[in-house]
């Protein structure tokens, strides 16, 4: 019995002096507000911000809240690694540091990865199974993507230099000259009709819309392709109108 006593001793001796380290960074570190000042004057409907603020806040804002298992070692590395990353890619306490750019970024990223079932991760759903989005959260998540900022449609001519500028920035991620990305290629697109590429695994809304590309469809696309076509696969929207208009002169291009 004694022998027992000092394993078990030694042992949680051990696992408090390995619960110190941190190998992956101590998010522990970054200071706390509360959960109330999160996403404050982002904007940001209050359904939407609700869902983030209890669904994503755990790992992605420094309001996380730690469960008692988070403190035992070598398992708190891996939770750790995990918000420490989860930060890096998104932090709802920096949200209005952020630029409208990364914003616009974000909220992209946001609509695709809860669409298509990958955020929360799996590992966090199983330790968490209220973390689960429920269809209605997904919709109001979705909505984001309609772009509730976006600017009515410009008269003025699009720079196609600048628009090839901000392809290149926002659209390479997904599409490519020559296929193989997410998203089809789009060399040649004003003119085709939508869902027009061989082989390419389109919604069934888009291939039946009967969407012929030209500056007014490509306009009302790229505002808001969830309203245009509600079974779309595309989350990414450009609520600037000169910016559309910039982009659709690239692509008649």
């Amino acid at each position: 019995m004694r022998s027992t006593a000092i394993v078990i001793f030694w042992f949680s001796l051990t696992c408090l002096g390995l619960s110190l380290a941190h190998p992956f960074g101590d998010p522990r570190e970054e200071k706390a507000s509360g959960r109330e000042t999160l996403l404050t004057g982002s904007g940001l409907p209050n359904d939407a911000r609700a869902v983030l603020i209890n669904k994503c806040a755990d790992c992605h804002s420094n309001e996380t809240r730690w469960p008692i298992y988070s403190r035992i070692a070598p398992g708190a590395w891996l939770i750790e690694r995990d918000i420490v990353e989860a930060r890096k890619r998104m932090n709802l306490s920096q949200w209005n540091r952020l630029s409208s750019d990364e914003r616009e970024v974000l909220l992209r990223q946001i609509v695709h990865e809860t669409k298509e079932n990958e955020m929360p991760p799996l590992q966090y759903r199983v330790l968490h199974w209220n973390a689960k989005l429920t269809p209605t959260e997904i919709a109001t998540l979705s909505r984001l993507s309609t772009g509730t900022n976006i600017q009515t449609a410009s008269s003025t001519n699009g720079d196609a230099a600048h628009g090839k500028a901000l392809f290149d920035k926002r659209c390479t991620g997904c599409h490519a000259e020559g296929g193989g990305h997410e998203g089809p290629p789009l060399k040649g697109v004003f003119g085709r009709k939508a869902g027009g590429v061989a082989g390419f695994g389109y919604s069934s809304g888009l291939r039946s819309s009967g969407i012929t590309w030209n500056e007014a469809t490509l306009n009302k696309w790229l505002e808001a392709p969830d309203v245009m076509v509600p079974d779309a696969k595309m989350d990414f929207f450009i609520p600037k109108a000169q910016d559309r208009a910039d982009v659709i002169a690239y692509l008649k291009q």
